[in-house]
C-alpha cells in the first residue's frame, strides 16, 4: 500500500520549486525571529538582574540597566522633546532633561511622557524643580530611530523646548554648552519629577512575541510540505484517470 501510494505521487517541478522556495524562505524568517527571541531574552535577563551602582560606577562598567541614585540639579529651562511616542494610542512625546550632578557629570534624564498638542507648535509646560534633587532611576542606552531621515533636527540656543525626531548627544552637547554623557537615566516611575509612561521595560518587543512570530513562519513551512503533497497526489491522480 505504501508503495503504491508513492508511485502515484508525482509533483510537478514548477510547483516544487516555488514550494520549495516559499519554504525556504518562511524557514529563514522563522529561524531570524528565534535568534531576536533569544537575544531579547538575554536583555530582558539583564534588565532583572541588573545592579544597583553609583553613576560613574556603571558608565565606567558599560552597565546598561544599572539602578543608580545621583544627587545634582535639573537644567529648569533647557529641554529636548523627543516626537513620535506613542502611549495608550495618542501621540506624544518623551521629555529629555539635562541633569548635572554635584561631581560635575552632565546626562540626559528621560522624564516620562507628555501629550503634544495637535498643531505641534504649543510645546507642553515642562515643570521642573530648582533645588538640589536626590535621583533615582535606570541607566540605559540612548534611544535609537529605527530609521534615519534626512540630517538631525537644528538646535537653537534660544528656543526650548525644542522638538527633535531623534536624538544627537553632539548637537545637544553643543547647544547646552556641556558634555553629555553617551547614556540616559530613565527616571523611577516612584520619582515625584516625572510624567506618564514610566514603566520602562528592557525591550520595545518582547521575547515572546517573536517567538510567536517563529511559530507563525514556521507553521507556513508546514503549510507548503503539504500543500506539495497534495498536490503532488492530486496531479497524479488526474494522469491516472
Amino acid at each position: 500500500m505504501l508503495l503504491k501510494g508513492f508511485k502515484s505521487f508525482r509533483p510537478s517541478v514548477p510547483a516544487t520549486l516555488v514550494l520549495f522556495l516559499l519554504a525556504m524562505l518562511f524557514a529563514t524568517l522563522g529561524t531570524w525571529q528565534i535568534n531576536r527571541a533569544t537575544e531579547k531574552k538575554a536583555l530582558e535577563s539583564q534588565h532583572q538582574t541588573a545592579p544597583s551602582l553609583s553613576l560613574k560606577t556603571a558608565i565606567d562598567q558599560q552597565s546598561r540597566f544599572a539602578k543608580i541614585a545621583v544627587n545634582g540639579r535639573y537644567d529648569r529651562d533647557q529641554h529636548i522633546l523627543l516626537d513620535n511616542r506613542i502611549l495608550r494610542g495618542q501621540v506624544g512625546v518623551h521629555v529629555f532633561t539635562p541633569f548635572y550632578t554635584v561631581s560635575g557629570t552632565a546626562i540626559l534624564v528621560n522624564r516620562g511622557w507628555l501629550p503634544l498638542a495637535i498643531d505641534r507648535t504649543t510645546m507642553p509646560e515642562i515643570p521642573t524643580p530648582s533645588q538640589q534633587v536626590n535621583l533615582k532611576g535606570t541607566l540605559n542606552t540612548l534611544p535609537v530611530p529605527g530609521r534615519v531621515l534626512g540630517p538631525a533636527d537644528r538646535l537653537a540656543n534660544d528656543k526650548w523646548p525644542q522638538l527633535v525626531t531623534y536624538l544627537n548627544p553632539e548637537d545637544i552637547s553643543a547647544v547646552i554648552d556641556a558634555p553629555l554623557e553617551n547614556w540616559v537615566i530613565q527616571l523611577s516611575k516612584t520619582e515625584p519629577h516625572g510624567f506618564e509612561g514610566r514603566e520602562w521595560k528592557a525591550v520595545f518587543m518582547s521575547s515572546s512575541r517573536h517567538e510567536g512570530y517563529a511559530f507563525q513562519w514556521y507553521a507556513l513551512v508546514a503549510a507548503s510540505i503539504i500543500m506539495w503533497l497534495y498536490l503532488g497526489f492530486r496531479k497524479s491522480s488526474g494522469n491516472n484517470k
